[in-house]
């Protein structure tokens, strides 16, 4: 191996991502060839799940046309909104996630890989009464219907395992289809100028229609962006312009853009001049500023050739937070240089009077991406599983750094949200998932048993905690955990917290999923409502709530 000249296939796997031309990849015999050389040398095997793991194993039914649901405790709102509640998951075809097995090494998939499905439920009123629908579908990429028409497991795992294994299973799936990996479109939902997008950051959106949740195509601003898409594209506050940004394995290796409020046009395109491929999974905004954040969580085809992983965080490397005006350069990017961490989800930033920027996320110290089935039980999961909410105050005129937690140190959380009309602006309250740190040990998969409202500017009343944030907790029945919580804003509401938190839930026990609705004005009270679905929904990512104006 030491002998052979990886640098050509190195070139090509290092190419930007393309679009899909199956027709123009390689045709006729050659096709043929790989496959047969794929399917003699290659062996998919399922991932076996626990029972602890149940609800994370994916459906193999669609409720396209939609099912009626029923509240079966309390009642929805006179005041709630209509519009519909938009849930993302991975739901992988083909009965799970695959690994494979080779004279070449073991590769598989990680637990956040697998199709994406989107589970809606649609809240409509007719004279005085709501109706409530339940609907679900997969989003279909192209690489969903290559391998639908093909009818088997095609796209051969590319993630984690042994290097060559994922090295050649990457070179295979380009030589293929195109492709390194399939787009899963898997983690998020987003609406911009009235569109809806599903999206993960390995491609770019896919348009789907609201009311039948079908997918509708790619959306890459008019050929404008032909790169993958952050899952949390954000707002910017006063203008809709939305601000993104996209990670590659060869440079540029990070570019954040500026679309238009109306979708059509990008308005503006920087390199951040990055000399590594972070794997950074959110970028924040501000009035004036775009935030990244540059933690030590890397991909590296290289590193991957040498025989190491091809995603490795390394807690002994740099982590720095870039604070940059809306339509800057590279030149105007302010690097802060802060304690080694691994953010996943920002909950809000803002400015604090005309120098400070102040940043708020969900901190943790190692990296939990790619924990899975071999992990369960770990006697390390909890540790490496621990998220709090954490504070970095960026002054921009003399480059300080105060950077503090906010939640205490026996409390994981992620997975925040906000009443997205403050996003980019001062806030008074944050919603995080709270993980159940046993149920989670034990199955080795993230599971959250309760949500948080935090209060980011009061602290709590106890001398030992005055460092610390007023916390509420509204905590889940036993052996029941959420996914994909989101605020919904009240009709007419004055204060922030006006509104409600929707979640999808699944109790374990009785393997029943509902939705439940919660007051949060009212946050560690019973739901308002619980709405039992008629099937079971899987363990997802993210969600968030449309308004429908009929």
């Amino acid at each position: 191996m030491d002998d052979f000249d990886w640098q050509p296939i190195l070139k090509e796997l290092q190419r930007p991502p393309m679009r899909l031309d199956f027709g123009n990849t390689i045709k006729g015999t050659s096709v043929r060839l790989v496959d047969v050389f794929v399917d003699s040398m290659f062996e998919f095997v399922d991932h076996k799940l626990s029972p602890s793991q149940s609800n994370f194993a994916p459906i193999d039914y669609e409720f396209k046309e939609g099912v009626d649901v029923r509240v079966t405790e309390g009642a929805i709102p006179d005041d709630f909104p209509i519009g519909v509640y938009i849930r993302n998951g991975s739901n992988p075809l083909f009965g799970g996630l695959k690994s494979t097995k080779s004279v070449f090494g073991k590769a598989r998939d990680i637990w956040v890989e697998g199709e994406g499905m989107l589970h809606a439920l649609y809240f409509n009123k007719s004279n005085g009464t709501w109706n409530v629908v339940y609907k679900n579908r997969y989003v279909e990429s192209q690489t969903f219907k290559l391998e639908k028409q093909r009818n088997k497991p095609s796209f051969l795992p590319a993630t984690h395992g042994d290097s060559l294994a994922i090295f050649l299973s990457s070179f295979l799936n380009w030589l293929r289809f195109g492709k390194l990996n399939k787009d899963m479109s898997n983690t998020n939902v987003f609406e911009h100028s009235g569109k809806l997008y599903s999206v993960a950051e390995n491609f770019q959106p896919q348009e789907f229609d609201i009311f039948t949740l079908q997918t509708l195509g790619d959306w890459n601003v008019n050929g404008a962006w032909m790169r993958s898409f952050t899952s949390h594209p954000k707002k910017a506050p006063g203008s809709g312009e939305l601000v993104t940004m996209g990670v590659d394995l060869s440079k540029p290796f990070v570019e954040v853009g500026v679309i238009s409020a109306d979708g059509e046009k990008l308005l503006h395109k920087v390199d951040l001049k990055l000399n590594r491929c972070t794997y950074s999974h959110e970028l924040g905004v501000t009035q004036r500023y775009n935030i990244f954040i540059d933690h030590p969580l890397s991909l590296d085809v290289n590193r991957l050739i040498l025989g190491g992983p091809l995603i490795e965080f390394n807690k002994n490397k740099y982590a720095k937070i870039g604070v940059f005006p809306r339509y800057g350069d590279s030149d105007s990017i302010r690097w802060f240089d802060v304690e080694p961490n691994c953010t996943f989800h920002i909950l809000n930033c803002f400015e604090d009077g005309d120098d400070e920027v102040v940043v708020i996320g969900c901190r943790a110290q190692e990296s939990t991406i790619l924990l899975g089935e071999d992990d369960e039980g770990s006697k390390e999961l909890n540790e490496l599983l621990f998220s709090r909410a954490h504070q970095w105050r960026l002054n921009m005129k003399s480059g300080e750094v105060k950077e503090t937690s906010l939640t205490p140190s026996n409390i994981s959380m992620d997975f925040p949200f906000i009443n997205s009309t403050f996003t980019g602006l001062r806030n008074k309250y944050g919603y995080t998932q709270v993980s159940h740190l046993l149920a989670s040990s034990i199955s080795g998969m993230p599971k959250f048993g309760g949500i948080a409202k935090l209060y980011l500017h009061e602290k709590q009343t106890t001398a030992s905690s005055n460092r610390l944030i007023k916390m509420e907790f509204h905590e889940f029945e036993e052996n029941t955990y959420c996914t994909g919580a989101a605020f919904v804003a009240k009709q007419g509401g004055v204060e922030e917290d006006d509104g409600w938190i929707i979640t999808f839930v699944h109790n374990e026990q009785t393997n029943i999923s509902q939705v439940y609705i919660i007051d949060a004005d009212n946050f560690s009270s019973e739901p308002v409502a619980k709405i039992k679905l008629q099937c079971r929904v899987p363990y997802g990512f993210h969600g968030d709530f449309f308004p429908i104006h009929m």
